[in-house]
């Protein structure tokens, strides 16, 4: 994802939630809904959620220090870790919270011209700024589905303001239709239940954030295309005649680090297979531009040792060397 892309996403989606969030507040002083309230504190994490996505974007791209040789580009899922938590606690927990409060301790909904009309301000505001993701997102998104493109993408920006975004549309929804049921029947404990039912939705958003950049956090592998192209760069058929094993590791969205173990000829000489591993490494930057980190380590193939398969001791994560004997 091209980070001009992601920061007009946040940026409308910022501009959008603050001014939603200023009109929910003036709509709860003068109604007293909590479904309003629930969702002015959803519009005020939103808004901090797209300042620590824009923080995040801003510190990713700091140069390499002697001590993080590989650079800052995770930063962008720290950040984007921390909205899920924000999200959650702040979102979610605080409208469950609200809904439970007025639910036990219903009153009804006053002057509600201005809970409603400001939530259809707010569902116009939302679609504008819920447009703009997925125009970017279109970009990028290709022939994948969206819960594909969501679990998939490797920058963490567009997935964030897309459930963000798609979040708060359904809880606009979900308060309107809390503040009119309350109405209709004179009863306050409906638009405590829109509120609870806010709180949900948006615990649920943020846990399927959070689950998301949780593996970014991790360390995620290279997507398919990119390791064909990849393989494909490094075979030149002639020094280099194969993979022998290969590992990639995003160090941010767009630093790709790629360690493999090439197959070359016996009676090469050191010269022509350090030749051979420079041309394979400027193919390889060739064909995916953001493969920044690449080791290639020169070894003769051999059948008998492939058909052995990978050794799991030498495997991140593996068991270690005294695992056998317990």
């Amino acid at each position: 994802m091209s980070a001009s892309g992601g920061t007009r996403a946040i940026v409308a989606a910022l501009g959008a939630n603050l001014a939603i969030a200023a009109s929910k507040f003036v709509a709860f002083a003068f109604s007293g809904s909590s479904s309003m309230l629930a969702e002015g504190v959803h519009s005020v994490a939103d808004s901090g959620n797209q300042f620590l996505l824009l923080i995040g974007g801003k510190k990713a791209q700091r140069e390499a220090t002697p001590q993080h040789p590989f650079g800052y580009g995770r930063e962008r899922y720290i950040y984007a870790f921390l909205v899920s938590i924000v999200l959650f606690s702040i979102g979610g927990m605080f409208a469950i919270y609200e809904g439970y409060e007025k639910i036990t301790h219903p009153h009804q909904v006053e002057h509600w011209y201005w809970p409603v009309g400001v939530l259809l301000f707010a569902i116009i505001a939302e679609g504008f700024s819920f447009r703009t993701a997925i125009k970017e997102s279109n970009e990028l998104r290709g022939k994948l589905s969206w819960s594909q493109f969501i679990r998939r993408a490797k920058a963490p920006e567009l997935p964030v303001v897309l459930l963000e975004d798609f979040g708060a549309l359904i809880g606009l929804v979900l308060a309107l239709g809390g503040v009119g049921l309350a109405l209709l029947t004179g009863d306050g404990v409906w638009d405590g239940i829109g509120t609870v039912c806010i709180g949900v939705l948006l615990v649920s958003i943020a846990l399927v954030l959070a689950s998301e950049t949780k593996s970014l956090l991790l360390g995620e592998a290279a997507g398919i295309e990119e390791v064909k192209k990849v393989e494909a760069a490094i075979v030149d058929g002639d020094t280099v005649t194969g993979v022998i094993h290969m590992r990639t590791l995003h160090l941010g969205p767009e630093e790709l680090l790629i360690a493999a173990k090439i197959a070359v000829r016996h009676d090469d000489t050191a010269t022509e297979v350090a030749n051979a591993i420079n041309a394979a490494e400027a193919r390889i930057r060739a064909a995916v531009p953001i493969a920044r980190v690449i080791y290639l380590e020169p070894d003769i193939y051999s059948e008998a040792e492939a058909a052995k398969g990978p050794d799991p001791e030498a495997t991140p994560g593996g068991p270690t060397p005294h695992a056998a004997g317990h």
